[in-house]
C-alpha cells in the first residue's frame, strides 16, 4: 500500500497540473460513479489527507481516491500513450495542456467538498499536514500512548492514531528505533516515535524516491526494509523476514536480531 508521502506527492503535481484549468473531459469509469460527468468542471485544487486524496471543483463537490494497494494517479500530455492499460483506467480527468488518469483506484466517491471530513475525520493528524504544529504531535503521541500493549508495528499501521505510515516506514522505523516491531507501545518514547514518523515522511515528500538512510541510490535507500537475508547496512547481521499480524492485517516486516533486539521484557517474536 502507499505511503503517505506517495499520495501527497500525487496531490501536488495533480494540483500543478490542474488547478485552476476547466476539463474537457471528466469521466469516471467506477461502478458507481459512471453516470456523472465532470466535464466543464474547472478544478479548484488537489489535496491528500494522509493517504486520501481529494479533487476539489468548482460545484462545490470533491472527487475522493484512495489508493489502496495498487491505485496510482498518472499525468500525461494530450495524445501521449498511457503507461497502463486503459481497461484498468477509473478516471479520466482532460485539460487543454494535461489528462489526469486513475487506474486501479478501487475506493471513489464523489461528494461535497464541506463533507470531506465524513471520510477522513476518522484520521490522527496527517504527518503531512502543511499547518502540522505542536498540537498535533501531541495528539498522536496521546493517541499511541492509549494502546500500551499493542504491537508497535501494527499501531504504526492504524491510521487512526497519525495518518500516513505504510509498511515501508514502521519496518524502517522500528529499526532506527532499535526495537523489533512486535514491541509493546509501552516500550518505546511516544514523543520520539511521532517525531521521527514526521521527519522521514518530510524528508521524501517531494521526491518519488523513499530513502530513511539518507541515500537516493538504488539498492541503498532502505536499511532493513526488503532485505530478508541479506546483511544488515549497520552491523552486518543477517536481516530477518518475518509476518506480523493476522488475516487481511498480515504485512511482511523486516529487522536487524543485532541492532533490533528483543527488550528485558521480553517482546514474543513470530514464528
Amino acid at each position: 500500500m502507499p505511503e503517505g508521502d506517495t499520495v501527497y506527492l500525487a496531490a501536488k503535481r495533480m494540483a500543478a497540473a490542474l488547478s485552476g484549468q476547466r476539463l474537457t473531459r471528466g469521466e469516471l469509469r467506477h461502478p458507481r460513479l459512471a453516470e456523472h460527468d465532470l466535464s466543464g468542471r474547472a478544478v479548484l485544487g488537489v489535496h491528500s489527507v494522509g493517504k486520501h486524496l481529494f479533487t476539489r471543483f468548482d460545484d462545490q463537490r470533491s472527487l475522493h481516491t484512495h489508493f489502496r494497494m495498487d491505485g496510482s494517479w498518472h499525468l500525461y500530455r494530450p495524445g501521449q500513450r498511457w503507461r497502463r492499460p486503459n481497461h484498468q483506467a477509473r478516471a479520466v480527468l482532460t485539460t487543454q495542456d494535461r489528462v489526469a488518469v486513475g487506474f486501479l483506484l478501487h475506493d471513489m466517491a464523489l461528494l461535497a467538498t464541506q463533507d470531506e471530513h465524513r471520510l477522513v475525520g476518522h484520521l490522527g493528524p496527517d504527518l503531512l499536514n502543511p499547518d502540522w504544529d505542536d498540537n498535533d504531535a501531541a495528539t498522536a503521541a496521546h493517541r499511541l500512548r492509549g494502546q500500551p500493549g499493542a504491537e508497535l508495528g501494527l499501531t504504526l499501521l492504524d491510521q487512526r492514531i497519525m495518518a500516513g505510515i505504510g509498511n515501508l516506514y514502521k519496518t524502517e522505523m522500528c529499526f532506527l528505533l532499535g526495537v523489533p516491531p512486535w514491541v509493546p507501545v509501552r516500550d518505546v518514547d511516544a514523543d520520539a516515535v511521532v517525531a521521527l514518523a514526521r521527519r522521514l515522511l518530510l524528508a521524501n515528500a517531494d521526491r518519488p524516491e523513499q530513502s530513511t538512510t539518507g541515500e537516493l541510490a538504488p539498492g541503498s535507500q532502505h536499511w532493513v526494509y526488503e532485505r530478508g537475508g541479506r546483511p544488515c547496512r549497520r552491523c552486518g547481521e543477517r536481516v530477518t523476514h518475518a509476518v506480523q499480524g493476522a488475516d487481511v492485517y498480515a504485512r511482511n516486516t523486516y529487522y536487524c536480531p543485532r541492532c533490533q533486539p528483543d527488550p528485558p521484557s521480553g517482546a514474543v517474536r513470530p514464528e
